[in-house]
């Protein structure tokens, strides 16, 4: 009995981005990538070496732009790239994991234990640490 070796099926990022779309996300091409949003929240996600997809950032759709998850010390809230701040709701954080964890899937991307905990965040800005990120939000007393 002869037994052929199943061949390997290489996935194209254009592979991974429909796969996406078919469990509901929507991508359109933006600079430095695509942006894949569903129910509000969105991510930017890029294509690395041998079509592998990475999700670069990701939080709520604020206009056309991401806000990213950023922890104050007293509060978490969502930042966009101009410095607009919005508190993060739990409602937020749990719709942001939610995304993340079935983008993640849909992409084929691997999934992280410490990520598959619950709500990552891309900065730390606290009050008493000054210039510790690049990213300064703006405070409401200044």
């Amino acid at each position: 009995m002869f037994f052929k070796l199943a061949t390997k099926k290489i996935t194209t990022f254009a592979d991974r981005l429909a796969a996406a779309k078919a469990q509901g996300f929507a991508a359109e091409s933006v600079a430095g990538g695509y942006l894949v949003t569903r129910k509000g929240c969105a991510a930017i996600v890029k294509e690395v070496a041998d079509g592998q997809a990475e999700i670069t950032e990701q939080g709520i759709l604020s206009g056309k732009q991401v806000a990213r998850l950023m922890h104050g010390g007293y509060q978490m809230f969502f930042l966009t790239a101009d410095g607009h701040q919005h508190p993060a709701l739990a409602e937020h954080l749990t719709a942001v994991h939610t995304f993340n964890e079935d983008l993640t899937e849909a992409l084929g991307a691997t999934s992280l234990y410490n990520t598959s905990l619950g709500t990552t965040c891309s900065g730390h800005v606290y009050d008493r640490v000054e210039d510790r990120d690049h990213v300064v939000p703006k405070r409401p007393w200044e």
